[in-house]
């Protein structure tokens, strides 16, 4: 009987999943998180612009450079919601710091959490916490529906329970909604009280345990030009200027908006025609 035990258990050890290495965090300065199994994978380049060319945030830009700097010091800051317009360079705008950060020789790690991964968000964070690495926690498109759970999850970033968040983790998240949920469940902001619920209450309350909040507004029209510029520069694109605005103007008005975004989009029509490469 105990040779056909020892078998059974042989056999499951090898059916087993074998146990995931600890996490290389020499190998890159950005990761983004996988689960089944768990596990950070390296990026060797991110996807992002040069800071310069975000216009338009400019006090949004400050204000999260000087709170990451001072992460990546080791000095106190604050976790960060960046919400508002859509296409107005709110995730741009963290991978944009951050690049920033590394050139002034700052050691920094940015990972990437998507939300429908957040449960898993406890166990990302054993895995960051002994780490002698200091990290930016970053979650894109982050919002909650009536009957979303994931938001208890992100206390154990926020708050982190009796642990406490990890001393070298901060977390920076966009939205287009301030308060991550839905406006049909909140009242009007002219008033003072929150719609019935306490499920709705503390969806709410989620927001204000962000040290900052930066909001994101859509752009002018000579900021939206500003950008296309701005690009055109940058890459060398020869333009005239009376075409190019023309053109422009009439891109975001079949487009029906205005943003970083749509300006980037132009830019990439243009770059196309005139044969330039964006790299």
């Amino acid at each position: 009987m105990s040779d056909e035990l020892a078998r059974i258990a042989a056999a499951l050890e090898r059916m087993s999943p074998s146990p995931e290495a600890a996490p290389d965090f020499d190998a890159a300065d950005a990761f983004v998180w996988h689960v089944e199994p768990d596990r950070l994978v390296p990026v060797a380049k991110v996807s992002r612009v040069d800071l310069s060319l975000l216009i338009g945030v400019e006090r949004s830009r400050n204000t999260l450079l000087v709170n990451t700097r001072q992460f990546a010091k080791g000095l106190p800051a604050n976790n960060a919601l960046l919400w508002g317009a859509r296409g107005m360079g709110k995730s741009s705008l963290v991978k944009a710091i951050h690049a920033q950060i590394l050139t002034e020789g700052l050691p920094l790690k940015i990972v990437e959490l998507q939300r429908e991964d957040l449960p898993s968000v406890t166990r990302l964070l054993g895995q960051l916490r002994n780490s002698e690495a200091r990290f930016v926690l970053f979650c894109d498109d982050l919002s909650f529906s009536h009957d979303d759970e994931h938001y208890k999850s992100l206390k154990a970033v926020l708050d982190g329970g009796i642990e406490g968040r990890p001393e070298n983790v901060i977390f920076y998240a966009t939205s287009n909604r301030r308060h991550l949920m839905p406006r049909d469940m909140i009242e009007n902001e002219r008033s003072s009280a929150i719609n019935p619920g306490e499920a709705v209450e503390e969806k709410v309350s989620l927001s204000d345990r962000f040290g900052l909040w930066l909001g994101f507004h859509p752009c002018t029209q000579d900021e939206y030009l500003a950008m296309i510029h701005g690009y055109c520069a940058h890459f060398g694109i020869a333009y005239d200027e009376a075409e190019l605005r023309a053109e422009a103007i009439e891109w975001q008005a079949t487009r029906g908006a205005r943003s970083g975004r749509v300006a980037w989009q132009y830019v990439t029509d243009l770059a196309g025609r005139k044969g330039v490469a964006l790299a």
